[in-house]
């Protein structure tokens, strides 16, 4: 049972840092490409499926 218990906790805990990771990763691509100022904050969006207002707290942080 204890095994059993500790066995789906590392396997949660492994799925929820890879999801972190991947959250992470596609952030770091926003802010990419917002830095490169060729696409909109809508087409930013699109791309990473990131809500348009997960892009605008991006830009802001950039521009401090």
């Amino acid at each position: 049972m204890l095994a059993e218990n500790l066995e789906n906790w590392a396997q949660q805990e492994h799925q929820a840092g890879i999801e972190q990771g991947t959250k992470l990763g596609i952030e770091k691509t926003a802010r990419n490409l917002l830095k490169l100022g060729v696409l909109s904050n809508e087409q930013i969006a699109e791309v990473t499926g990131l809500d348009l207002e997960d892009i605008a707290k991006l830009q802001t942080e950039l521009q401090r």
